[in-house]
């Protein structure tokens, strides 16, 4: 797969952003092994822009691992500084799954935090779970669903 290309004002902008990056990834002696690979893709996926450390003394070395990693990853080389190598690629979007219609609320775990009259004192941490008709109040106690009330008249029509 070919790198991707990008202007010179997104490389900038790229490049500006990856500055308060810590490198992700580290390439040791081995270079580019399917290891490696396999860590730069999930990193693009994750981050979409990632700083990689080479461990490489010879600047030649690194340059052609920045090519030979964007040609491979399908992403485009952004920076090249030293021993760090910025990659990017556009995220993909994440899907969703479908929520099925017979699934209801399940039960949820709350936590439940009073705090004491006196300042010095920690408050009182509580976890409770919550199934799906109940609800827990402002006071922190938990309620079940009333019932909806019906008119007579609604009860007589049936």
């Amino acid at each position: 797969m070919p790198a991707l290309k990008l202007s010179t004002d997104q490389r900038k902008t790229l490049r500006s952003q990856a500055h308060h990056l810590d490198p992700v990834v580290m390439v040791g002696n081995d270079g580019l092994s399917a290891a490696v690979q396999k860590e730069l893709d999930a990193a693009l996926k994750a981050h979409g822009l990632v700083k990689v450390r080479v461990l490489s003394d010879s600047r030649d070395d690194r340059a052609a691992l920045l090519d030979a990693a964007a040609n491979a990853l399908n992403a485009a080389p952004v920076q090249h500084i030293g021993k760090l190598l910025v990659l990017w690629r556009p995220v993909p979007p994440k899907s969703k799954a479908a929520p099925s219609e017979e699934r209801l609320a399940g039960p949820r775990t709350v936590r439940l935090v009073k705090f004491s009259g006196s300042p010095t004192h920690r408050p009182t941490i509580k976890k409770v779970k919550v199934f799906g008709n109940e609800r827990v109040t402002a006071g922190g106690l938990i309620k079940r669903a009333k019932r909806r009330a019906s008119s007579v008249k609604k009860k007589a029509l049936g």
